[in-house]
């Protein structure tokens, strides 16, 4: 049960894939802050950070040239050198040819938010800000929508546009269902992408039963976690009489939530087991609280990433 959220859900449009949605003049200017403040992170290093966190398949021939001072000697092909009386070494440039599948939770519990921003607005920024780094290094990126069913599905492509639709879809779609099968989305993921690719999971994993597909998932594919949360979800404060609203059954109740025998089993409605399950199937995970901006723990998550490979 959550305290109903006191901001309103963007107006409805047709799942991801299906006819132009119409978007209001408050989605435009959402989907501009969006953009403006994208830019600013990718600015910042994230584009870069996902770029090293990811690698491409291989690495491919480019061209021949001398050596310069600071070159790798391993790279130095012997049979040029011998040919030109000079060093020379063999360049390579990375061969990308990359999928960003975001698998994005739009499930009721979405629509939960506090003080802060509704965990559904934050999962899209977060969203946007990785499909932009798929774009700036030249990958292909597509998303699926779910909730207790497929909402909607963009196919994988490139170029600013495309990550601009996927934007647009997910602050304008309206799901048409409220619970939650993130197995199911899981399980969606692992159809569509037919070659080894990065799935990122944007959900706050309310939800039970989806430890075998994330780890079906994983052996194929790069999976990332990216756990959201509330504050008040872990600490109800102590306001008295209060009525709750379930997001995702539309059960109401009061409770009265001054009693302090009755705030911690409040609160521990919203704990989940997924740390656990991540640990055992060993996805990468960050939590993420809409509290705290997420471009930080981003960049720190994909720099840790990168020692470790």
């Amino acid at each position: 049960m959550r305290p109903a959220p006191r901001t309103t859900t963007p107006p409805a449009a047709p799942p991801t894939g299906g006819r132009k949605a119409i978007l209001d003049r408050e989605t435009f200017a959402k989907i501009r802050r969006i953009q403006i403040r994208t830019r600013t992170i990718l600015e910042s290093g994230i584009g870069g950070a996902y770029h090293a966190v990811f690698k491409g398949r291989g690495m491919e021939f480019a061209e021949v040239r001398e050596y310069q001072p600071g070159d790798d000697v391993r790279t130095i092909d012997w049979n040029v050198t011998a040919r030109m009386g000079s060093l020379h070494i063999k360049k390579f440039v990375e061969e990308r040819d990359l999928t960003l599948l975001l698998a994005v939770d739009v499930s009721g519990s979405q629509s939960f938010g506090s003080n802060f921003i509704l965990k559904r607005d934050y999962a899209v920024e977060l969203a946007a800000v990785l499909a932009f780094s798929a774009v700036f290094n030249h990958d292909r990126v597509g998303a699926v929508l779910f909730s207790d069913r497929i909402e909607g599905y963009a196919p994988p492509g490139r170029g600013r546009d495309h990550a601009l639709r996927i934007v647009r879809d997910l602050l304008a779609i309206t799901p048409r269902g409220r619970g939650t099968d993130i197995a199911m989305g899981l399980g969606f993921a692992q159809r569509v992408m037919k070659r080894r690719g990065i799935v990122a999971v944007i959900s706050d994993f309310q939800g039970e039963g989806f430890e075998k597909g994330i780890g079906v998932l994983r052996r194929r594919h790069d999976v990332i976690a990216l756990h959201l949360t509330d504050p008040r979800e872990r600490e109800f404060p102590d306001v008295g009489l209060v009525a709750l609203l379930d997001p995702e059954t539309g059960e109401r109740i009061v409770v009265d939530a001054s009693r302090a025998d009755i705030r911690p089993h409040l609160a521990a409605r919203a704990l989940t087991d997924a740390p656990a399950t991540f640990k055992r199937t060993r996805v990468d995970a960050l939590a993420l609280s809409t509290a705290e901006s997420y471009e930080k723990p981003l960049a720190a998550f994909f720099k840790a990433r990168e020692r470790r490979r």
